[in-house]
């Protein structure tokens, strides 16, 4: 049974620029996770504030620190009002066989009771996970859009990362009913790293990363990574990148969706002059909006 925390006696202390990461993490409202909103496999400086967390996190641009607090207002108020926010996605008996299992998690950004479901991964080069920057403001962005969000916290590594993108599609999936959710034409999401994540289970599908078969997601929208490989098992697929990318080229990112659509299968490609990698949103760029244009492709492919 998945019950709903929050206890209305924390503090209601907002965040604010200056507020240390530290402050953060050991927040009453975080207790339990309140390091996974973070890139544990970083070494951040206790004294880091969070005006200042985007110079930690390597190969991202464009990281807003004002985004940053809102996430962290926003989550805290949302467990004072009594909602949980997080969610383990392996056991207590799974995590103490591999302890490096308590590192994962979903963030859980609510939409509308019922919306459909979207489930999103960071990026970070397989080194860290960039959460804050490369998964938070997106979902938080589709819950004001009425969908319901999870942000994936995983393991580092390519294997064990779609390993628990595997497991969290199959926790929302067997809890769809106790979290509220539309899971019919779910999305995957991803930056970087996590777009690979994202192409990887969408493609093979979460029987090859040791779970169950559940259903192929309705789309995958990638931002911004290298992937070439085009097998024909693809979902329909969006994709936006810049062209000043010197991690992932545009070129190789519009032939893989080029042949995608050779295949028969919806696919389309946004590519914005002069951006680098690791843009997130792109507020305040020739970027911004894209999401919207990749909800528009999701809701293309949808049949419910």
């Amino acid at each position: 049974m998945i019950e709903e925390g929050g206890d209305g006696k924390m503090k209601e202390e907002t965040f604010s620029l200056n507020s240390k990461i530290s402050d953060v993490i050991r927040d009453e409202a975080f207790s339990g996770f309140g390091r996974l909103l973070f890139p544990v496999d970083l070494a951040l400086s206790p004294q880091m504030t969070l005006k200042d967390l985007g110079k930690a996190l390597l190969w991202y641009s464009y990281v807003r620190p004002e985004r940053t607090v809102s996430l962290v207002n926003e989550l805290k108020e949302r467990v004072l009002a009594g909602k949980t926010i997080f969610y383990d996605i392996y056991s207590p008996a799974e995590k103490a066989a591999d302890p490096k299992k308590r590192d994962t998690g979903l963030f859980f950004f609510r939409g509308r009771p019922q919306g459909k479901t979207a489930i999103l991964s960071a990026g970070g080069g397989f080194v860290y996970v960039g959460a804050m920057h490369d998964s938070f403001p997106h979902a938080q962005e589709l819950a004001k859009r009425g969908y319901n969000a999870f942000a994936l916290i995983y393991r580092v590594g390519a294997q064990t990362a779609c390993e628990d993108l595997s497991r969290a599609i199959a926790f929302i999936h067997d809890h769809a009913s106790e979290l509220d959710v539309d899971v019919s034409d779910y999305s995957l999401w991803g930056g970087s790293a996590g777009a690979r994540m994202a192409a990887w289970v969408g493609t093979y599908g979460t029987g090859a990363f040791g779970e169950r078969p559940y259903p192929q997601p309705a789309a995958v929208i990638m931002e911004y990574t290298g992937l070439s490989d085009v097998t024909g098992r693809e979902p329909p697929t969006y994709n936006c990148v810049g062209t000043a990318d010197g991690i992932a080229w545009y070129g190789t990112m519009k032939r893989r969706i080029e042949g995608i659509r050779a295949n028969g299968t919806d696919a389309d490609i946004e590519i914005f002059p002069g951006l680098p990698h690791g843009f997130g949103l792109g507020e305040g760029t020739v970027a911004e909006g894209w999401l919207d244009r990749a909800v528009s492709f999701w809701q293309r492919q949808m049949k419910d």
